[in-house]
């Protein structure tokens, strides 16, 4: 194994997956949050797509 990848070798005691915090989790779970990014997404891919025709 590289020395590098030592580093990132999965075992009990060392994990580098980052766990969302409760506020990353709440806005993730919220409807209206959602429609909101989802609105904002749709909108710079019109935006996008205008501008190329």
């Amino acid at each position: 194994m590289i020395k590098e990848e030592l580093n990132f070798a999965k075992n009990d005691e060392f994990n580098l997956t980052m766990l969302p915090g409760k506020f990353a989790l709440a806005m993730r779970t919220c409807k209206i949050w959602q429609f909101f990014r989802f609105m904002v997404i749709n909108v710079k891919m019109l935006i996008v797509v205008s501008k190329s025709h």
